[in-house]
């Protein structure tokens, strides 16, 4: 097992990155015996994984920072970096390697306050890694003075710092950035490859894996996600409920008040398990005293946090949304499927029943309005309408389509 075996459907970029990883570990083992590097290198400082929902690019992007700070005494003897079990790869992998930073967006966007100290570590040296690296998870999200950080620290970069940024295309990101990084694209991942890898990882009866597989039409977390939780099978299951209730006005208004409400719950739900840990680990960090007390003058970062998780709430508030904005396009695009004949496989097919009856009861050109009333809810919680009011303009929407 190596770091490259959780990047489902992925071989060519593994493939890549393996290259890559190897050159890198000459390089840094070239300077730390004084000897002349490689003249040539597929190593760069700066990497851009892009690709649709799902396909994994903070995945690869990790699994990169693993194989460049495997420290697997195997390398010496031939074998390739990334060998998943070190002590680099393993805290990499899982966040806590000292020189693995990664930055993520906490709300709509990643503000420079929070890539500061990020940006000001990339110009320093290892300090006990291979290489300095930065993940940026949601590059897509950086705003202009985040962005201009990034891309002056890109430009200029120390000498064993590597900048991975993932970004759902290459158009989500700045020219100036995407034209100093090397591209790599994933692609979603067949059905077939995700229910496999859930048999094999997570122990999922086969019939159980492929039925995920199909139900998120290859994205690979929320297959996980919808295989080994409960939970998240009766809110999908809630969710495609939906569409047969939309039959008049109160019964829209209805439903759009559930959806943000099961949002809103899984987001408390999140904020219960994290925010108070991590108070708790910050303030002792602090030396809060017996009590709680703060010593005076570190009030102020205690708010900050606050502040950092208020805005992670309603992230994942309309992350939550998102995921059922996801499951309603699934559904109408079964309709559809059946309305025209189609010979694509039925992604919903413990909703046989529903799909028949809408599509026996509405227009391929109806469901299409469906379609793109969803999409426009999704677009209206980018621009940060309030969900409600997103979400009841669409189950009207739904209901006269």
């Amino acid at each position: 097992m190596t770091v490259w075996d959780d990047l489902v459907g992925q071989d060519k970029v593994s493939a890549v990155l393996d290259g890559a990883a190897r050159d890198a570990d000459a390089l840094v083992t070239a300077a730390a015996t004084n000897r002349t590097p490689p003249e040539a290198s597929r190593m760069t400082h700066a990497w851009l994984f892009t690709g649709p929902p799902g396909a994994g690019r903070n995945q690869a992007a990790r699994a990169f920072a693993a194989a460049l700070q495997c420290v697997s005494p195997d390398r010496a003897l031939g074998g390739a970096p990334g060998c998943g079990f070190c002590d680099g790869c393993h805290t990499a992998l899982l966040g806590t390697h000292a020189d693995v930073s990664a930055v993520a967006a906490v709300g709509a966007e990643i503000l420079v306050r929070d890539m500061r100290d990020t940006v000001r570590k990339s110009y320093t040296a290892p300090a006990n890694g291979r290489w300095q690296i930065i993940l940026v998870e949601d590059a897509e999200r950086l705003n202009e003075k985040s962005a201009n950080a990034v891309l002056k620290a890109v430009e200029e970069p120390a000498p064993r710092t590597v900048w991975l940024l993932c970004a759902p295309s290459v158009e989500d990101v700045l020219p100036t950035i995407r034209s100093r990084c090397r591209h790599l694209n994933l692609r979603t991942p067949s059905v077939e490859a995700v229910a496999d890898m859930l048999v094999r990882r997570d122990g999922i009866e086969p019939g159980a894996a492929m039925a995920a597989a199909r139900a998120t039409q290859g994205h690979v977390d929320r297959a996980r996600r919808l295989a080994t939780d409960p939970a998240a099978r009766e809110r999908r299951a809630a969710v495609l409920r939906l569409p047969l209730r939309l039959d008049e006005i109160g019964a829209c208004l209805r439903a759009a008040q559930e959806l943000v409400d099961a949002a809103a719950e899984d987001a408390k739900q999140l904020a219960e398990e994290m925010d108070g840990k991590e108070t708790e680990e910050l303030k002792a960090a602090l030396g809060a005293a017996q009590g709680g007390r703060l010593p005076r003058g570190t009030a102020g970062a205690v708010k900050d946090l606050e502040e950092m998780q208020k805005r992670r709430r309603t992230r994942t508030q309309r992350d939550s949304l998102d995921v059922a904005l996801g499951d309603l396009t699934g559904f109408y695009r079964d309709v559809l499927a059946l309305q025209l004949g189609s010979r694509v496989a039925i992604a919903n097919g413990d909703t046989e029943d529903a799909l028949d009856r809408l599509a026996r009861g509405s227009s391929p050109e109806a469901t299409l309005r469906r379609i793109e009333a969803i999409a426009a809810c999704r677009d209206a919680l980018d621009r940060n309408v309030a969900p409600l009011l997103a979400v009841e303009a669409m189950t009207m929407a739904l209901r006269a389509g």
